[in-house]
């Protein structure tokens, strides 16, 4: 058996990662804990952050250019695209660490790992 503890300390800190995803290190976490961890449930964790984050650079970028493009017009997009990504990562560490048998999945994201 896996430490429940442990599988919920090392989930947490994989989808919390995000929280410093203006920096190209917070996507780094998650894939060390990818490495680091034998336990399936943190490793399914790690690779849906990891998957998180790549569609969050992605949406923030198309986002970015639709604002850029209306000359600011479209700002509340951005406020929106916030409010999404900080309610889905906290409604993730809150369901790793209230159900730490089960890996969490983000509705609506591309998944390339």
């Amino acid at each position: 058996m896996y430490d429940p503890d442990k599988r919920k300390l090392l989930s947490a800190i994989s989808h919390g990662a995000i929280f410093f995803s203006t920096t190209l290190v917070s996507v780094g976490i998650p894939i060390a804990v990818l490495f680091v961890s034998d336990d399936p449930i943190v490793k399914e964790n790690a690779k849906e952050a990891i998957n998180f984050h790549l569609n969050v650079w992605f949406w923030a970028l198309v986002i970015g250019v639709l604002v850029t493009i209306s000359f600011g017009l479209l700002f509340p997009l951005a406020g929106l695209g916030f409010l999404i990504h900080w309610g889905l990562t906290i409604l993730a560490i809150v369901k790793v660490l209230s159900h730490p048998d089960e890996s969490f999945r983000y509705p609506f994201i591309v998944r390339l790992l």
